[in-house]
Formats: structure tokens, C-alpha cells, sequence
């Protein structure tokens, strides 16, 4: 949330309160009238039967009826006078059972909860606390470094302005601290100036204040910004940040590195080191048809295969497994390694088939500038005329893109962008409900199609995959790997979402075990797909695990990644974090 954001929420707060005021007032009086219109019928109609009674009499029986108390000293002798005392009884009823209650819990028990969890929100770590990753905001991208740090048992503290949603991040059993997000006093108590890393991930406005209040902490401190706009970050960088992410533009090209292409080349997706994990497909190359064991086998290079994919699932090393027209290998190797697989197995005579991108926001664009310098052509569907054109003026005339207006969810549009004959689409848009419609539409137009989608949000990985997604890819898990990685801490690069390679100290419990431990896995759901130096180097000259202090690279998702800390690192920890302490 952003420092405007939180201004207009506190110039709303005066009338929420007004209001909340004015509906108990209406609460209250609403009983009041009711009490008061209850005695007069009581007292008109003890008058018809030659009965008198004082107002105070009146009230008395009111309340006692109403509250179902119903002494029975004073009864009607009439039937309408009972017909009366039925009325009132169960209009009682209706105002104790729903006006009053909702009137006691909401201005009464849910604001003194509030303050009883308030006054339990930290407002200071530790004086002992030091190398943290300070987080302020709490969006997808924040909960998910958190949330990785937890795991990793890296010390992170989210700074947050609301104290409401501090208490329940606190609840949640997270690290947090609560403050004004321009104040200097804010990272003071969170000790900015012994942290390893400040990420702030507010809006552009917001960030550049976040650096400059960080900047009079820690000097020296490190800070992470994200951007949604191109022209902020030389502003972001001008305001004190060491490293500005356009999560736009890295999720279009993520996205864009992602396209296996039809020429079986290899694609570069991270590194370990002097180490490059790439993807390459199998699909029209000699691999095809081969078994696991065969393929390994045939390279002419020291490429290792750390995996195999199809359709964004892992499937077991095993020899005997066939590679098909959808497989696509997990690789590591140096550049020159890589570079011998592509000469042994690329199609060299054969063009790579254009691709589809559908959307032509920030994502879109940047994507397409990414096959654009790969020199694959690529055609943007984008429904607004004009939008992509003004976006792609400085590439006039060497880009190797087309623009095809109209609604991506029409089939006429796709076929005329050139559906028939593309390699694969990337689905763009912000909004998950619409990437899997297109998904779901684009994989029963070609069944064949590589389909690269787009996810807002994490709860919606799954249900793009079930669409027929082959990657899914988040802002949230972008973001948060980008971020991971600049902190210096263990490396990870990103696979498909939901799958990482990611490092962890070697166990002494593995020890001399084979490295395509099945047990592992089995107990886990992390493949050990390397040995590595201390320094991440990648070793491929031992199929067993030695006894030398270093690392393993592991391939899996979150959970399976906590099953293996527990089962096997439960008593590592890299640094005692210890609970955030209360400002008194």
C-alpha cells in the first residue's frame, strides 16, 4: 500500500467512524422507540379493560415481555391484549437476538479486540538481531519471499503501517513490526542499518520515499524496489535503490524464455556459478524416440540432465524412460557445453515457427522485445488499436513482430495472427480469470500447442495447469525469486512454477548415498539432481554423495522443499532469529 493509499484511508477513516457512530445511535434508538411504543399500546389497552397504570408500570412490562423475562404480575385479560403481548414478545426477540448482538459485537468486542491485538503488534526487533531481510508492504511478492525465508530459516521482518493486519501477520507466526512506512523511526526500530537487504515493493511514489526514509538509517544497507513504470527507474535509482525490479518486464521476458521453439535449441533460465541451467525440447530432434539412458548416453558434451518435463510436471530419471515429442530437458552445463549440445541436436536448416502473444500491456510487450532480439517472429493480439504501435516506435523497422487488433477470445482473430502455424502462445493479461479461458480456448484450437501462461495470483498456478498451461509463471514467484537472489542468499533459479533448483547443506545423513536417491524423493518430493561446492560450483564428477562440507542442488515445489528441511536439516539453522521484541 502505498503512502497516497494510506492518506486517503485516513481521511476516510473520520466518516467510516461517523458512520459506524451513527448506525449504533440508529441501534439504540431503534430499542428505545420500540420500549416507548410497546407502553403506550400497554397503557391504552390496560385503559379499555378499566385497568390503570403509571408510564414506569408501562416500561416495566415493555422490557419484561420484550426480553422474554415475562414475570407474569401483570397480564391482559382480553385477547387483543394478548394478541398485543404476543406482538411484543416476538418483536422482542428479533431486536435481542439480531439488533442488539450485532450492535454489542461490532462498536464493543470488535474494537477491543482490535486494541488487544494492537497492543501485542511489535514495534522493534532485537538489538541482536542482524544480516535481515526487512520487507515493507505486504502484497504476493513480500509473502512469498517471507514465506521463503521461513523455510530457509532466514531471518525476514515485514514492516507494515496498519496495525490490524501487522496482528495478523504476527499471528500467522511471521516476524513483523508496525510503523508509519516515511518514517525514519520506523526502520530505526527495525534495525535498517544491520540488515543484509531493504525490499519495498509499494508503488513507484511510495518506493522512491521508502528509499530516501531508508537512506538517512543505513547508508550502507542495500535496497530493493520494485517498478510498474520504465520511466521510474532512473527516479527509484536517484532515490537511493541499488536495484530496481520492472516485475513487468521480467515477467515478459521470463515468460519469452520459457518458448521452447521448434528447433530443439537450447534455452538459458538461470545459473549456478559458471554453471547455466537451460531448457531445450525434444520435439523434432534425434532425441526423440531414444530412452533416458540412451540420450545420456549419445552426448558428445558435459551438458548433465538435471531433469525431465512434460506438460509442467517432473517425471523420474529413470534409464528406461522414453523421450517424446513433448519432453522437454532440464540441462546444466558451462556456455561452451551448452553450445556443443545445441550443435549436436538443434535443426539447424529449420526456422523457428513464429509465436502467438496474447495481450499487448507492459508483460506482453516485453516479451515480444525478447523473441524480437532471439529473432523469433512474433505476432501480439491486442484488443485496443494503436496500444502496441505507439509502445514499439524506437523498433521500427527491425522488429520482427506484427500486430493483430481484436479480442484474443475470437477464433477468427487468432487464426488471422497466424494460430494454424505458430509454436506457441503466451498468455499475458492481468486478469486470471481470462488467462484461462484463453488457455483452456488456445489448447482445444491446437492440442499440440505450447501454451505459456500468465498468473496474477498463486491460487490460480493450479487451475491454469488443469486448463492445459505447459509453464505458469506469477508475479509473485518472479518477484520474489529476483529479490531472493540479490539478498546473496542460497541461489535458486526458477523451473515452471511451483518447481525450483534450489541449494541446501548437504546432510551427514546422506552421506555416500547414491545421488539419484529414490528414498529421498519418496520421502520428500525433492529430486537431488546435483552435488555442489560450497561456492555453488556444480560438481558432475561423483554419482555418490561425499562426505566434504558443500551443498545439493534439489529440484521441487515449497512443500516438498519443507519436508526436506525438516527430514533432514531440522537441527541446521543458519542463525538464531529469535521473536521480535514489543516497544514498551
Amino acid at each position: 500500500m502505498g503512502l497516497p493509499e494510506r492518506r486517503r484511508r485516513r481521511a476516510e477513516h473520520v466518516p467510516a467512524a461517523r458512520r459506524k457512530s451513527r448506525a449504533g445511535v440508529l441501534i439504540v434508538a431503534i430499542g428505545a422507540l420500540m420500549v416507548l411504543l410497546d407502553a403506550i399500546g400497554f397503557l391504552v389497552l390496560m385503559a379499555l379493560e378499566g385497568r390503570e397504570h403509571s408510564l414506569v408500570t408501562a416500561i416495566y412490562w415493555a422490557i419484561t415481555t420484550m426480553s422474554t423475562l415475562g414475570y407474569g404480575d401483570i397480564t391482559f385479560d382480553s385477547d387483543g391484549g394478548r394478541l398485543f403481548s404476543v406482538w411484543v414478545l416476538l418483536s422482542g426477540v428479533v431486536y435481542m437476538l439480531v439488533l442488539l448482538p450485532f450492535f454489542v459485537i461490532q462498536y464493543m468486542v470488535t474494537p477491543w479486540l482490535d486494541r488487544r491485538r494492537t497492543s501485542r503488534t511489535p514495534r522493534k526487533v532485537p538489538a541482536a538481531l542482524r544480516d535481515h531481510v526487512l520487507l515493507v508492504g505486504s502484497d504476493a511478492v513480500t509473502q512469498a519471499f517471507a514465506a521463503r525465508a521461513e523455510r530457509s530459516q532466514v531471518p525476514a521482518v515485514l514492516v507494515v503501517e496498519d496495525p490490524i493486519e501487522a496482528g495478523r501477520i504476527h499471528d500467522q507466526g511471521r516476524q513483523v513490526i508496525v510503523g508509519p512506512l516515511d518514517s525514519a523511526m520506523t526502520y530505526r526500530n527495525a534495525g535498517a542499518d544491520r540488515a543484509r537487504l531493504v525490499v519495498s515493493t509499494l508503488t513507484d511514489t511510495a518506493n522512491t520515499n521508502v528509499a530516501f526514509t531508508v537512506r538517512q538509517v543505513g547508508g550502507d544497507v542495500s535496497v530493493a524496489v520494485t517498478a510498474s513504470k520504465p520511466v521510474s527507474v532512473d527516479v527509484l535509482g536517484l532515490a537511493g535503490s541499488d536495484h530496481v525490479l520492472e516485475l513487468g518486464a521480467v515477467l515478459g521476458r521470463e515468460m519469452a524464455s520459457r518458448v521452447l521453439g521448434s528447433t530443439g535449441r537450447v534455452h538459458r533460465i538461470g545459473s549456478f556459478g559458471d554453471t547455466f541451467i537451460a531448457e531445450a525440447a525434444a520435439r523434432d530432434t534425434a532425441l526423440v524416440g531414444m530412452t533416458l539412458g540412451e540420450a545420456i548416453g549419445s552426448l558428445s558434451s558435459c551438458v548433465r540432465i538435471l531433469a525431465i518435463m512434460r506438460k509442467g510436471r517432473l517425471r523420474p530419471l529413470k534409464p528406461e524412460l522414453q523421450i517424446t515429442e513433448t519432453t522437454v530437458l532440464i540441462l546444466a552445463g558451462e556456455a561452451d557445453e551448452l553450445a556443443a549440445y545445441d550443435e549436436q541436436f538443434q535443426v539447424s536448416e529449420q526456422s523457428e515457427d513464429p509465436v502467438i502473444i496474447l495481450g499487448g500491456g507492459r508483460v506482453g510487450r516485453s516479451a515480444s522485445r525478447e523473441l524480437t532480439a532471439q529473432g523469433i517472429p512474433n505476432t501480439i493480439v491486442e484488443q485496443l488499436p494503436g496500444r502496441v504501435e505507439n509502445s514499439y516506435s524506437a523498433l521500427e523497422g527491425t522488429a520482427s513482430y506484427t500486430v493483430a487488433d481484436g479480442d484474443a477470445a475470437d477464433q477468427r482473430v487468432l487464426r488471422r495472427a497466424g494460430l494454424d502455424r505458430a509454436s506457441a502462445v503466451l498468455v499475458t493479461p492481468r486478469d486470471d480469470d481470462l488467462n484461462v479461458y484463453l488457455t483452456l480456448f488456445c489448447r482445444r484450437l491446437r492440442p499440440e500447442l505450447q501454451v505459456v501462461s500468465r498468473a496474477t495470483y498463486e491460487r490460480n498456478v493450479a487451475t491454469l495447469y488443469r486448463a492445459g498451461a505447459d509453464s505458469v509463471l506469477s508475479y509473485a514467484t518472479i518477484g520474489a525469486t529476483d529479490l531472493w537472489n540479490h539478498a546473496g542468499l542460497s541461489r535458486r533459479v526458477l523451473v515452471a512454477e511451483g518447481n525450483e533448483l534450489f541449494l541446501a547443506p548437504r546432510p551427514s545423513s546422506l552421506v555416500r548415498r547414491s545421488v539419484r536417491n529414490s528414498e529421498v524423493h519418496r520421502r520428500t518430493g525433492c529430486h537431488i539432481v546435483a552435488v555442489a561446492e560450497e561456492d555453488g560450483t556444480l560438481r558432475y564428477d561423483t554419482e555418490s554423495i561425499p562426505s566434504s562440507p558443500g551443498k545439493l542442488l534439489l529440484l521441487g515445489d515449497r512443500h516438498a522443499e519443507r519436508l526436506f528441511r525438516e527430514a533432514y536439516l531440522k537441527r541446521r539453522r543458519l542463525r538464531p532469529t529469535g521473536p521480535v521484541g514489543h516497544n514498551r
